[in-house]
């Protein structure tokens, strides 16, 4: 006799879960989605970039950035950060300023860009990003949300994503990761990539 949809199949053993896992499970669920969300929350290859203005520091030096600005001198590597001065971010600052000069030469311009205000950015400019490349402020969080760069536990806070954008405004390639070094090693290969130097 074929069995109702209701019931389980005789293989298969009832298992007895504790009260407290039923309240977990929703929960967890939302917790797999939000990370799910994340994870698939970027601006894809062949999209629009949004041009934005905003204060940036480089070499201690606060400075007007213009996105617009920067996409007629060459391709842009804009790359988010959660938060400056903290272990990962500061690895990541490191490697893109040693690796700056190479971006230079490929004709590309580097930027990072986090929440924390200017006056720590100033300061992140010199002593992390060792005066070799711009990074902004984004105080209100809306270039971060622009780009889909929020973190999913705090949507104020950047993601570590990483985009480069071509001289024609679109994303040519994104990597999002918790790994600071490949977010240099893979924009770097994309750029190459894009301007065959």
């Amino acid at each position: 006799m074929p069995q109702a949809h209701n019931e389980r199949p005789s293989a298969l053993p009832e298992i007895a879960m504790p009260a407290h896992f039923s309240r977990l499970r929703p929960a967890a669920l939302l917790l797999a989605v939000l990370f799910s969300l994340s994870a698939q929350a970027t601006l894809k290859p062949g999209a629009h970039a949004p041009l934005f203005r905003t204060e940036a520091a480089v070499a201690g030096k606060a400075f007007d950035f213009d996105m617009a600005a920067a996409l007629r001198k060459g391709p842009v590597v804009l790359y988010f950060f959660p938060k400056a001065f903290t272990q990962g971010c500061t690895l990541e600052a490191h490697a893109f300023a040693e690796a700056t000069p190479r971006f230079a030469a490929m004709g590309a311009t580097v930027v990072g860009m986090s929440h924390d205000d200017i006056a720590t950015l100033k300061r992140f400019s010199t002593e992390a990003c060792r005066d070799q490349f711009a990074v902004a402020s984004d105080p209100s969080a809306a270039t971060i949300k622009a780009y889909d760069a929020a973190a999913a536990a705090n949507p104020e806070r950047a993601d570590r994503i990483s985009y480069v954008i071509g001289q024609d405004g679109r994303i040519k390639f994104v990597h999002m990761g918790p790994d600071p070094l490949e977010h240099v090693e893979k924009t770097q290969a994309a750029v190459r990539q894009l301007t065959g130097k």
